[in-house]
């Protein structure tokens, strides 16, 4: 998989923009917002996920790793492709996403056009355990860094831990980070474990 791609932009359509690296211009699928942060001439880097269809070969391009990631969430929901999942960032930031399922907001996912109510119920129901903590949502600490927050999530499932188990670890490290910048990931991980050895 293209993860991520850097190089000049050369062009910035309506739709998507044309990223050159090693010489060759890639035609990247973009939101508006995305395309709002690009310059023709300079160098921007885009976090990227090629989508592989019988007849096609597209490489979307998000601002950040954390867009890209709910891009990709989104489509495990039945229902939902790439074009889908696009619209939904083009309407809303990862984070309202991300708060929406995990407080069953349908009003704001109906927002997004080709969402309606059946659509956004079954948003909530299929991604909602999988949303892991969600930065100011109700119940939900904040959350400095949601990228560690959602690789410890993993890590202590992959181990056996249930999803929920997890979720209380996990806001356990980050109240005990009290704000303060995360060490790597392994560390947090063994704070995790500890924490979950004593619960037991």
């Amino acid at each position: 998989m293209i993860a991520s791609v850097r190089g000049r932009v050369a062009a910035v359509g309506r739709d998507g923009a044309v990223i050159e690296v090693g010489g060759v211009g890639l035609s990247v699928s973009c939101t508006p917002d995305t395309l709002a942060s690009l310059r023709v001439g300079t160098e921007a880097r885009l976090a990227t996920t090629l989508v592989v269809r019988e007849d096609s070969l597209t490489l979307y391009g998000f601002a950040d790793d954390d867009a890209r990631q709910v891009f990709e969430l989104l489509q495990t929901a039945s229902g939902v492709g790439p074009r889908l999942a696009q619209a939904v960032l083009a309407v809303h930031s990862p984070d309202t996403v991300r708060r929406a399922i995990a407080g069953g907001d349908t009003a704001t996912l109906t927002r997004v056009p080709g969402i309606g109510k059946k659509g956004a119920e079954r948003l909530v129901l299929e991604l909602r355990d999988k949303v892991g903590l969600v930065p100011g949502g109700e119940g939900a600490l904040p959350v400095a860094g949601a990228a560690w927050a959602d690789q410890v999530r993993q890590a202590l499932v992959g181990l056996g831990w249930t999803a929920g188990q997890a979720d209380q670890a996990v806001a356990a490290v980050a109240e005990s980070l009290d704000g303060q910048a995360a060490p790597p990931v392994p560390e947090l991980l063994k704070q995790a474990i500890r924490m979950l050895g004593r619960a037991r």
